[in-house]
């Protein structure tokens, strides 16, 4: 999966994921991000070019929260209104803390 990552200070962590989370690529963003979540305190997710989500793919940020849940935070930015509606479809605006 095509994404940016930035890692704007030693425990922090960007992540810019491109196109589609589905499954076609979520098990490699899965794997790529979770590499680089050692020792992360603040990680931003970066929806602003993901077009799509899957159910696999929401389980995938699901995961993530669950994570940095228990060595930090994760913040999701600039999601786009078809996403958000899904988001708020199925409840997860009220688990994930979405800036």
């Amino acid at each position: 999966m095509n994404m940016l990552k930035e890692k704007p200070a030693d425990n922090a962590l960007v992540v810019k994921p491109i196109g589609r989370i589905d499954v076609n690529t979520a098990a490699e963003f899965e794997h790529e991000v979770n590499a680089e979540l050692e020792n992360i305190v603040d990680f931003v997710l970066d929806l602003d070019k993901v077009v799509y989500i899957s159910s696999i793919g929401l389980r995938v940020i699901l995961e993530f929260q669950k994570r940095m849940d228990n060595q930090g935070k994760m913040v999701i930015k600039n999601v786009r209104p078809e996403i958000m509606e899904l988001f708020e479809l199925i409840g997860f605006d009220k688990i994930l803390n979405i800036a």
